[in-house]
């Protein structure tokens, strides 16, 4: 058999098709859940470690650290097949959702630390200088402010989680890499996994550009 007929035969990248975009389904449900849950946790994390007493910013540190260097595979599998260990028992979409959030949670973190610190300190001192309250000052003033900063970073963490989820074949969630390889199996031709990383590019390239725009967008606003 020839490279084409091997690696992209159109016929069997056809008929997979349909489980190709069941699985790309589930897989864009699963990261915008990650997500969507993630990052709010993520700013919640990032304003302990700034602003909570000592106990708790260590707990928020030790969080971050600890979920940004474990790999997210044993983060699932740990929640996935240790946890009925101790009478916890989650499904595959509760597992991965959980995990994937997890880690985006942490990454999120960093990376809205980072933006707040960021801002000025003068913008504290003068919302105080008007008696506005902190809470209030965060809120108006500090995180409007960040949010535009964290954007490009926050994005290219969004495209990471995306692709992250793959992995939730680990725990027979059927999502996009999951059915590409059912197929595979079926036709005996790794054509549907061409097939995947086809969808994966069409899905994922226009948020990696945009990452770019948004780089390149606040880059120029920064030094005007």
């Amino acid at each position: 058999m020839s490279l084409i007929d091997t690696f992209f035969n159109a016929d069997v990248i056809a008929s997979s098709l349909p489980a190709l975009l069941r699985g790309f389904l589930n897989t864009l449900l699963l990261g915008l859940l990650s997500i969507g849950i993630g990052i709010p946790i993520g700013l919640v994390i990032s304003l302990l470690r700034l602003y909570a007493p000592k106990p708790l910013r260590w707990l928020a540190v030790g969080y971050t650290d600890i979920f940004r260097a474990l790999p997210v595979l044993v983060v699932l599998i740990l929640i996935y097949y240790a946890l009925p260990f101790l009478g916890i028992r989650l499904s595959s979409w509760a597992s991965a959702v959980t995990a994937f959030a997890i880690i985006m949670s942490a990454y999120s973190a960093e990376v809205f630390r980072s933006g707040i610190e960021s801002i000025p300190r003068g913008q504290f001192e003068a919302a105080q200088a008007l008696g506005l309250p902190f809470l209030l000052t965060l809120r108006k003033v500090v995180l409007p402010q960040a949010v535009r900063v964290v954007i490009p970073p926050m994005t290219s963490n969004c495209v990471s989680m995306f692709k992250d989820t793959s992995l939730a074949s680990t725990v027979a969630l059927p999502e996009l890499l999951k059915e590409a390889t059912n197929a595979q199996s079926l036709y005996a031709n790794p054509s549907p996994l061409i097939g995947a990383a086809l969808v994966y590019l069409i899905f994922l390239w226009p948020m990696v550009r945009l990452v770019s725009l948004l780089e390149a967008r606040f880059k120029t606003e920064k030094t005007r």
